[in-house]
């Protein structure tokens, strides 16, 4: 008899609804707040306790037989994913982690899913397919991922919440695990059903793309032996979960946007209150703004005004990782991190793409 492990990595509020449970309250939570760190990620994920700092000490304990499920959703940038607190949690390091975590012999088979802008990124050209590990992303190396349940939309959240409730790709997969009788469904069908819900055919300006990495071999597992099973859903009759309207949608680093705006609307005109809220909302475009502006102005002037933009703008082909020095990423990272808002950390990584080929001139 096999046991699962699951590893659930959320850096904000959240209500799950899976088993039963319908509030976030009742979630036992065993790392919170300053305890969740990189360093307490990786020493819960290789069973180490003397390592971690603080919480519950649970770690995964697993066995040679065991499954894994690590579910992780935060910010993202090329190359890394956001931590509450730092520094973040860098691709080269995970996969590190990873490799160790197979060469002790401590598990059977493990999926990821992972929700973050640029999720590809952090396994793109680096996570090997020997490791029985099967991963799944949000989005490609170089797109943002969408927010779901946005006002706006045409399923928009209560009046009540002025905000996205979701993720695009982190609700259609729970929905499809909640309606659905996971010992009849399979690694595939579920991947199958979350890349059409997230990128719609009939939508192709909105979502982002589904991608898969890692061990495929095993996709035909039944889901239940990694997410766990519900009695309740053990009559239930698979059929497929209706492709969602996206209309309204937005992307992950506008959802802070939107929100700012919402709340302006709601305030009384000519207050004071809303007038300070209309001159957060254009200071926090204009800072944006200006970022782009200037880093298309470093790469215009270093390689030119005719070829700087596209020079940045491009990237390396499928199958080859973001960078080949990761520690020039760390250090740019570090040094323009606090600079930066969480939902706009798609620039840093050009800075180590421009000392790098700043080298090759």
């Amino acid at each position: 008899m096999r046991t699962l492990w699951c590893l659930c990595t959320m850096t904000s509020p959240t209500t799950l609804t899976t088993q039963g449970v319908e509030s976030s309250s009742t979630i036992l939570k065993d790392y919170t707040g300053e305890q969740v760190t990189a360093k307490n990620l990786y020493a819960v994920l290789l069973g180490n306790k003397t390592a971690v700092t603080g919480g519950s000490r649970k770690v995964i304990n697993s066995k040679p037989n065991d499954h894994i499920f690590i579910y992780y959703t935060d910010h993202g940038s090329p190359g890394s994913l956001g931590m509450p607190n730092g520094p973040n949690v860098y691709a080269d390091d995970f996969i590190k982690v990873l490799r160790q975590k197979h060469a002790s012999k401590s598990y059977s088979k493990m999926i990821i899913y992972v929700e973050a802008c640029e999720s590809g990124s952090i396994f793109e050209g680096l996570l090997p397919q020997d490791l029985n590990i099967y991963v799944t992303t949000a989005a490609n190396a170089v797109e943002s991922s969408w927010a779901a349940y946005c006002p706006g939309m045409e399923m928009p959240p209560p009046p009540e919440y002025d905000t996205c409730l979701g993720d695009l790709y982190s609700v259609s997969w729970m929905e499809d695990s909640e309606t659905h009788n996971l010992k009849k469904e399979t690694i595939k069908q579920q991947y199958e059903v979350v890349k059409a819900r997230t990128a719609p055919l009939n939508e192709s300006s909105i979502g982002s793309h589904v991608m898969e990495y890692g061990d495929k071999t095993f996709k035909g597992d039944m889901l239940f032996l990694y997410q766990g099973f519900d009695p309740a859903k053990l009559n239930i009759r698979n059929r497929p979960l209706p492709t969602p309207s996206l209309k309204g949608a937005i992307k992950q680093r506008y959802a802070d946007i939107l929100f700012m705006w919402k709340k302006y609307e709601k305030l009384n005109v000519g207050s004071e209150e809303k007038l300070r809220a209309l001159r957060e909302v254009k200071e926090t475009v204009l800072h944006r703004k200006h970022l782009d502006s200037s880093i298309d102005f470093i790469g215009k002037l270093v390689f030119g005004f005719e070829k700087g933009s596209s020079v940045l703008g491009a990237v390396r082909g499928s199958g080859q990782p973001l960078v080949d020095d990761w520690d020039c990423l760390k250090i740019m990272l570090s040094a323009t991190i606090p600079y930066l808002n969480p939902m706009n950390m798609q620039h840093p990584p050009l800075f180590v793409f421009l000392i790098e080929l700043t080298l090759l001139y």
